[in-house]
């Protein structure tokens, strides 16, 4: 893909704000790929390139890192810490964004920049000081590969999207059965488990809500390497549900969907719930399924600070 590096500064204000002010950075990337008048598509938010030295990286981590930092530097929002949502401040909420940002703003980012690159030369120097007798420091990194606020989108998410987009097409159906089940849902023996061909369905169970109503469930599993899911597809998806009298339906894809499929799919009475590839990531992370937890930490600049 192809991805054209810029400020995402103003799309991360406007998603805060249409969501009232408060959002985890994962929400946040969401709202602004699905938002057609952000200036980012799904594909810029969530697209991986290659970097000089081989890695797989998503460019788009390090604009969403960069905005959040000049924000900060703003006051534009807040971050809460031990719990990774942004909150808008109640100058984020109201200053004018038609002319964002004026020369002030300016100035006041550039000045912040200029202090963050004071802090990390003071870092390297210390970092190299301490490293000389044991390794080099290597000094020609790529910037994709330096951390910038960026708590849910790289590494084994990255990882995880490439290996479900080669899976079988049967190994992807049992994939999306087994999250399913996770969710709640209790796959039926006979008419849930079954291959690709099966007359446009890849699943079939029942979920039992809080009312005690057991609620039939229909299930589309599409593994794409890059084409999204079009209304067209989702539409055929809801005339299949009624052949199987389902109520409901999930439709799983290693893509995403585009805005009319998206619109097709609440329309009527059986709606579908559309489940993208950054969503897989979230309920694989939420169920830990064949995942396991890795925590780690990384110094801040107060550790770095000058006296």
């Amino acid at each position: 893909m192809t991805y054209k590096r810029r400020r995402a500064t103003k799309a991360i204000v406007i998603a805060l704000r249409s969501v009232g002010g408060v959002a985890s950075r994962t929400q946040l990337r969401r709202i602004i790929a699905d938002d057609e008048h952000s200036g980012f598509t799904y594909n810029d938010v969530y697209g991986q390139i290659t970097s000089r030295n081989g890695n797989q990286y998503i460019p788009f981590n390090l604009d969403f890192g960069f905005g959040v930092r000049e924000l900060v530097a703003l006051n534009f929002i807040e971050p809460v810490h031990g719990g990774g949502s942004l909150v808008l401040t109640e100058l984020g909420r109201t200053v004018d964004l038609s002319h964002f940002p004026n020369d002030e703003q300016e100035a006041q980012m550039s000045a912040y920049w200029a202090e963050k690159n004071k802090l990390r030369t003071n870092k390297k120097t210390q970092v190299k000081l301490k490293a000389k007798s044991v390794t080099p420091v290597d000094e020609s990194a790529d910037d994709e590969s330096e951390s910038v606020d960026d708590d849910d989108l790289t590494g084994w998410r990255v990882q995880l999207l490439q290996q479900l987009k080669q899976f079988s097409p049967a190994k992807f159906e049992s994939f999306a059965r087994m999250l399913v089940s996770q969710m709640g849902v209790t796959i039926d023996k006979n008419l849930g488990i079954v291959q690709s061909g099966d007359h446009g369905i890849d699943g079939y169970g029942y979920f039992e809500s809080n009312e005690f109503r057991t609620i039939r469930v229909a299930i589309q599993a599409k593994r794409y390497t890059d084409n999204a899911v079009s209304e067209p597809e989702v539409d055929k998806f809801k005339g299949v549900m009624d052949g199987f009298n389902a109520e409901y339906g999930i439709f799983i894809t290693t893509t995403y969907f585009t805005p009319k499929a998206k619109a097709k799919a609440v329309q009527g009475n059986r709606t579908v719930t559309l489940i993208d590839g950054q969503r897989i990531a979230d309920l694989v992370a939420q169920y830990q399924l064949y995942v396991k937890p890795v925590q780690s930490f990384t110094l801040d600049d107060y550790y770095f600070e000058q006296n």
